[in-house]
């Protein structure tokens, strides 16, 4: 009933139909006053200029400067790679939450395990890794052991991003993993019991029981697993690679982080930000859609 006809509605029941919107209420004020009003801040700021243009309206020069940079469509490119390896990055969690849920032998302690790098810093994770993978360090002594010579992790233009990323997705799948494990617990284990009687293997198993019952978990993991990818790299990048070798691990946030803070150019930075942000917005929608048909189909 919309609030306007609470009115005519006693004392008792007015208060009840209002009562959900008194208590959202403050949530949204703080949405709004530190999510969308900082947003549309940034986004009039980007159409405005920098050093001598300072606060001068330049309409859409930072969104072609943005285009012209190499950097940036480098870092557009390196979007791109995120999506496609997204599928990896959400599968792997989901495989061992199964694994974990089928109660493999020693399965509380792998779930303790796999979800203790979520709990790292960014910056120790990139520092482990950093020595480990580092051209003198021990994985590439025991690879030069057995005769596959030494790899150049951080230093290949054309490995390093697989690097950043395989670290990123080791890092922070234990989250997921956590997210898959409360999924489970609202699935209707008859389905399951039905199916191993049937004698179906565990592929199939996964395919049309898990999956279909973990569709909503699963549209979950992937919108949260992009916007991790998309927003919070920032550490592993500044601490493993620093946007090299050759910017070929650049990504937005972190175009983002030297606009502003090393070239001192906000207004370019807040351009960056928007096309990042309607970056998320189009993949997450994007994903959900997929998400949903594929559900409906099956």
């Amino acid at each position: 009933m919309p609030i306007g006809n609470t009115l005519g509605l006693p004392r008792g029941a007015r208060a009840e139909r209002l009562a959900p919107f008194v208590l959202v209420a403050p949530a949204v004020l703080i949405i709004v006053a530190l999510r969308l009003w900082p947003l549309v801040l940034g986004v009039n700021f980007s159409f405005t200029g920098d050093g001598e243009r300072n606060g001068t309206p330049v309409g859409l020069d930072n969104y072609a400067e943005l285009l012209a940079d190499p950097l940036f469509r480098t870092a557009l490119g390196n979007v791109g790679l995120l999506v496609l390896l997204l599928p990896v990055a959400v599968a792997i969690p989901g495989l061992l939450a199964t694994f974990i849920y089928l109660r493999v032998p020693g399965h509380r302690f792998f779930r303790s395990v796999y979800f203790f790098p979520a709990v790292l810093s960014p910056v120790i994770v990139g520092a482990i890794f950093n020595l480990m993978l580092g051209y003198d360090g021990p994985l590439n002594t025991a690879l030069t052991l057995i005769g596959l010579g030494p790899i150049d992790w951080l230093g290949d233009p054309g490995l390093a991003k697989f690097t950043v990323i395989g670290v990123h997705v080791w890092a922070t799948f234990g989250m997921a993993l956590v997210v898959f494990l409360a999924g489970f617990s609202t699935l209707d284990a008859a389905l399951l019991d039905a199916a191993k009687i049937d004698g179906a293997s565990l592929p199939r198993i996964i395919w049309h029981v898990i999956i279909p019952g973990l569709s909503r978990t699963i549209q979950f993991v992937v919108v949260t697993t992009m916007i991790g990818m998309l927003t919070s790299m920032f550490g592993l990048l500044y601490i493993m690679t620093s946007g090299g070798p050759e910017g070929s691990t650049y990504l937005p946030e972190f175009y983002v982080w030297m606009q502003q803070g090393q070239m001192n150019r906000p207004a370019l930075a807040s351009a960056a930000s928007t096309v990042l942000f309607l970056i998320m917005l189009v993949v997450g929608i994007a994903q959900v859609a997929l998400l949903r048909r594929a559900g409906s189909e099956d």
